[in-house]
């Protein structure tokens, strides 16, 4: 994935922000938030390590779990010729709308 680093099993989404002229961190899939602040790479790397040992830490001591659950149902809203296109597109797969939809978002994330 562009953009992103790393810790563990957490991952960390990278940008970089001119008005300080640093680069920001920021771990998602979180219960909370994380962020960090470096220069360069490596810095990056330890602040990182920095902020997520104490966001578990916080974790542990309040009793919270530190990531998010996900259900794996979520709403999308589309147009209806959209909808119609692609529930045709799935049929002639011999799919469900889901099944193919599902299929064509394992397939985005995993081929980057």
């Amino acid at each position: 994935m562009l953009n992103t680093m790393k810790f563990d099993n957490y991952l960390a989404v990278i940008n970089y922000d001119p008005d300080i002229d640093m680069f920001r961190g920021e771990f998602v899939l979180l219960n909370g938030g994380a962020d960090f602040y470096a220069k360069d790479i490596a810095g990056l790397r330890k602040e990182g390590e920095k902020s997520l040992k104490v966001y578990l830490e916080m974790c542990q001591e309040e009793g919270i779990e530190p990531k998010k659950s996900f259900s794996g149902r979520f709403n999308l809203r589309i147009s209806s010729e959209l909808h119609a296109q692609l529930s045709a597109r799935a049929a002639t797969e011999n799919m469900s709308l889901n099944n193919w939809i599902e299929q064509q978002l394992d397939q985005v994330v995993h081929d980057q």
